[in-house]
């Protein structure tokens, strides 16, 4: 499938989580056994590209792409999780949200020293989450080489928020507006 039938097969749902939100719904790309094959071929022949050894995935829809294109890929997932879900003593980095604060966490041994790693997320917005992820897998060792979106949302600049951080974006669709 090429990047338009993807494209086709996102829903768009206005006015949510509030007035004057576009909201893109990947649930319905998941729920196409061959547009989620598809999409997971995409990224994985992207972080193939830049050399990737790990993939992550944030939590939650980062987990269905970034563990489906691990396991494409013969690699090893790295799940970022929110707090108190990981068993062992953790890695963990605060970072701000529009109303607030949250935490992410990471096992300290699950990035082998030095690895490339790719970050996988269904979609990039103002790249606060992508870059509290970023770091984090920076401090547990890994070299993040780039990260990979199913959709961007280039107006509210995340993105170029992870570019000057010095990390690859690319993303399969970007769409206007958010």
């Amino acid at each position: 499938m090429t990047l338009d039938d993807l494209r086709g097969l996102i829903r768009t749902i206005p006015d949510f989580p509030k007035p004057g939100i576009l909201f893109r719904d990947v649930t319905t790309l998941i729920g196409h056994g061959a547009g989620f094959a598809a999409a997971v071929g995409h990224l994985a022949a992207r972080a193939e590209a830049d050399g990737a050894e790990v993939i992550a995935g944030i939590e939650a829809r980062g987990f269905i792409f970034g563990a489906a294109v691990a396991a494409r890929m013969g690699l090893p997932f790295v799940p970022v999780r929110k707090p108190g879900k990981l068993p062992v003593p953790v890695l963990a980095i605060d970072y701000a949200l529009e109303y607030g604060t949250d935490t992410l966490e990471v096992d300290p041994g699950a990035v082998p020293d030095g690895a490339r790693v790719i970050v996988v997320d269904d979609l990039i917005a103002t790249g606060g989450t992508a870059l509290a992820a970023v770091e984090l897998l920076r401090r547990a060792g890994g070299e993040v080489i780039g990260a990979h979106f199913a959709i961007d949302l280039p107006e509210l600049g995340g993105a170029e928020r992870l570019r000057d951080a010095g990390v690859r974006v690319q993303a399969l669709l970007a769409y206007e507006g958010h």
